[in-house]
Protein backbone atom coordinates (compact mmCIF):
# COMPACT_ATOMS: atom_id res chain seq x y z
CA UNK A 1 0.00 0.00 0.00
CA UNK A 2 1.31 3.43 -0.96
CA UNK A 3 -0.12 6.56 0.58
CA UNK A 4 0.22 10.08 -0.76
CA UNK A 5 -0.25 13.33 1.09
CA UNK A 6 -2.63 15.65 -0.77
CA UNK A 7 -2.41 19.28 0.37
CA UNK A 8 -5.28 21.43 -0.86
CA UNK A 9 -5.20 25.17 -1.64
CA UNK A 10 -2.40 26.30 0.66
CA UNK A 11 -2.06 29.63 -1.10
CA UNK A 12 -1.53 32.98 0.62
CA UNK A 13 -4.89 34.40 -0.53
CA UNK A 14 -6.75 31.39 0.90
CA UNK A 15 -4.60 31.04 4.02
CA UNK A 16 -5.48 34.68 4.82
CA UNK A 17 -9.22 33.95 4.98
CA UNK A 18 -10.87 33.95 8.41
CA UNK A 19 -11.09 30.21 9.11
CA UNK A 20 -11.82 28.10 12.19
CA UNK A 21 -11.11 26.24 14.38
CA UNK A 22 -7.47 26.45 13.25
CA UNK A 23 -5.94 29.56 11.71
CA UNK A 24 -4.53 29.44 8.23
CA UNK A 25 -1.04 29.73 9.69
CA UNK A 26 -1.64 26.79 12.06
CA UNK A 27 -2.91 24.68 9.16
CA UNK A 28 0.09 25.66 7.04
CA UNK A 29 2.59 24.78 9.79
CA UNK A 30 1.00 21.36 10.32
CA UNK A 31 0.90 20.71 6.58
CA UNK A 32 4.58 21.58 6.29
CA UNK A 33 5.36 19.05 9.05
CA UNK A 34 3.23 16.42 7.29
CA UNK A 35 5.00 17.07 3.99
CA UNK A 36 8.42 16.75 5.64
CA UNK A 37 7.40 13.43 7.21
CA UNK A 38 6.05 12.04 3.94
CA UNK A 39 9.13 13.13 1.98
CA UNK A 40 11.45 11.63 4.62
CA UNK A 41 9.54 8.34 4.23
CA UNK A 42 9.81 8.48 0.44
CA UNK A 43 6.05 8.86 0.07
CA UNK A 44 4.55 11.26 -2.50
CA UNK A 45 3.42 14.76 -1.66
CA UNK A 46 0.83 16.33 -3.96
CA UNK A 47 0.29 20.08 -3.85
CA UNK A 48 -3.02 21.30 -5.25
CA UNK A 49 -3.85 24.92 -5.97
CA UNK A 50 -6.82 26.54 -7.59
CA UNK A 51 -6.87 28.98 -10.49
CA UNK A 52 -9.86 31.07 -11.42
CA UNK A 53 -10.98 30.12 -14.92
CA UNK A 54 -11.40 32.65 -17.72
CA UNK A 55 -9.33 35.44 -16.21
CA UNK A 56 -6.26 36.99 -17.79
CA UNK A 57 -4.33 37.08 -14.53
CA UNK A 58 -4.72 35.23 -11.23
CA UNK A 59 -5.23 37.32 -8.08
CA UNK A 60 -2.22 38.09 -5.88
CA UNK A 61 -1.41 35.24 -3.50
CA UNK A 62 -2.35 32.48 -5.95
CA UNK A 63 0.94 30.58 -5.72
CA UNK A 64 1.77 28.05 -3.01
CA UNK A 65 2.74 29.37 0.39
CA UNK A 66 6.47 29.98 0.85
CA UNK A 67 8.42 26.93 1.92
CA UNK A 68 5.67 24.45 1.10
CA UNK A 69 6.87 22.90 -2.17
CA UNK A 70 9.71 20.41 -2.16
CA UNK A 71 11.73 18.65 -4.83
CA UNK A 72 9.80 15.88 -6.53
CA UNK A 73 6.38 17.03 -5.32
CA UNK A 74 3.50 16.53 -7.71
CA UNK A 75 1.72 19.79 -8.57
CA UNK A 76 -1.91 19.88 -9.64
CA UNK A 77 -3.73 23.02 -10.77
CA UNK A 78 -7.50 22.80 -10.52
CA UNK A 79 -10.23 25.09 -11.75
CA UNK A 80 -13.05 23.50 -9.77
CA UNK A 81 -13.59 22.49 -6.15
CA UNK A 82 -12.36 18.87 -6.42
CA UNK A 83 -8.68 18.26 -7.16
CA UNK A 84 -9.76 15.46 -9.49
CA UNK A 85 -12.14 17.43 -11.73
CA UNK A 86 -10.57 18.06 -15.14
CA UNK A 87 -7.00 17.44 -13.87
CA UNK A 88 -4.53 14.59 -14.25
CA UNK A 89 -4.44 13.83 -10.50
CA UNK A 90 -5.84 10.29 -10.86
CA UNK A 91 -3.34 9.45 -13.60
CA UNK A 92 -0.41 10.86 -11.61
CA UNK A 93 -1.42 8.86 -8.53
CA UNK A 94 -1.75 5.73 -10.66
CA UNK A 95 1.81 6.14 -11.97
CA UNK A 96 3.03 6.34 -8.38
CA UNK A 97 1.08 3.25 -7.28
CA UNK A 98 -0.94 5.21 -4.73
CA UNK A 99 -4.00 3.61 -3.20
CA UNK A 100 -4.45 5.75 -0.06
CA UNK A 101 -4.87 9.52 0.11
CA UNK A 102 -4.08 11.52 3.23
CA UNK A 103 -5.95 14.81 2.89
CA UNK A 104 -5.25 18.17 4.52
CA UNK A 105 -5.54 21.84 3.65
CA UNK A 106 -8.27 24.40 3.06
CA UNK A 107 -11.17 24.47 3.24
CA UNK A 108 -12.59 21.49 5.14
CA UNK A 109 -16.03 21.45 3.49
CA UNK A 110 -14.88 22.72 0.11
CA UNK A 111 -11.67 21.51 -1.52
CA UNK A 112 -10.89 18.80 1.05
CA UNK A 113 -14.36 17.26 1.19
CA UNK A 114 -14.98 17.51 -2.55
CA UNK A 115 -11.64 15.84 -3.30
CA UNK A 116 -12.40 13.10 -0.76
CA UNK A 117 -15.79 12.34 -2.28
CA UNK A 118 -14.27 11.98 -5.75
CA UNK A 119 -11.38 9.91 -4.36
CA UNK A 120 -13.83 7.35 -3.03
CA UNK A 121 -15.45 7.18 -6.48
CA UNK A 122 -12.00 6.11 -7.74
CA UNK A 123 -11.74 3.52 -4.92
CA UNK A 124 -8.95 5.24 -3.02
CA UNK A 125 -8.75 4.72 0.72
CA UNK A 126 -9.04 8.13 2.36
CA UNK A 127 -7.56 9.52 5.55
CA UNK A 128 -8.22 13.00 6.92
CA UNK A 129 -5.82 15.04 9.07
CA UNK A 130 -8.39 16.93 11.13
CA UNK A 131 -6.05 19.45 12.76
CA UNK A 132 -4.33 20.23 9.44
CA UNK A 133 -7.47 21.65 7.85
CA UNK A 134 -10.00 24.30 8.74
CA UNK A 135 -13.37 25.58 7.58
CA UNK A 136 -15.27 28.81 7.25
CA UNK A 137 -16.61 28.15 10.77
CA UNK A 138 -15.62 25.83 13.61
CA UNK A 139 -19.10 24.27 13.55
CA UNK A 140 -18.97 23.30 9.87
CA UNK A 141 -15.45 21.93 10.31
CA UNK A 142 -16.54 19.87 13.33
CA UNK A 143 -19.60 18.53 11.53
CA UNK A 144 -17.49 17.36 8.58
CA UNK A 145 -14.77 15.84 10.78
CA UNK A 146 -17.15 14.18 13.26
CA UNK A 147 -20.10 13.18 11.07
CA UNK A 148 -19.17 13.17 7.36
CA UNK A 149 -15.53 12.13 7.09
CA UNK A 150 -15.81 8.91 9.14
CA UNK A 151 -18.23 7.66 6.46
CA UNK A 152 -15.51 8.06 3.83
CA UNK A 153 -12.38 7.06 5.72
CA UNK A 154 -10.26 7.46 8.82
CA UNK A 155 -9.87 10.70 10.75
CA UNK A 156 -6.55 11.35 12.50
CA UNK A 157 -4.40 14.26 13.70
CA UNK A 158 -0.98 15.43 12.56
CA UNK A 159 0.72 13.55 15.41
CA UNK A 160 -0.31 10.23 13.82
CA UNK A 161 1.95 10.99 10.83
CA UNK A 162 4.86 12.94 12.29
Amino acid sequence: MTSALILIDLMPRILALPVAPHSGEEVLQRCRRLAEAFRADGRPVVLVRVERPNVAEQPPGSDFADGLAGPGDVVVVKRAISAFHDTDLHEQLGKLGVDTLVLAGLLTTMGVESTARTATDYNYKVEFVADAMSGFTADEHAFAVDKVFPRFGTVRDTAAYT
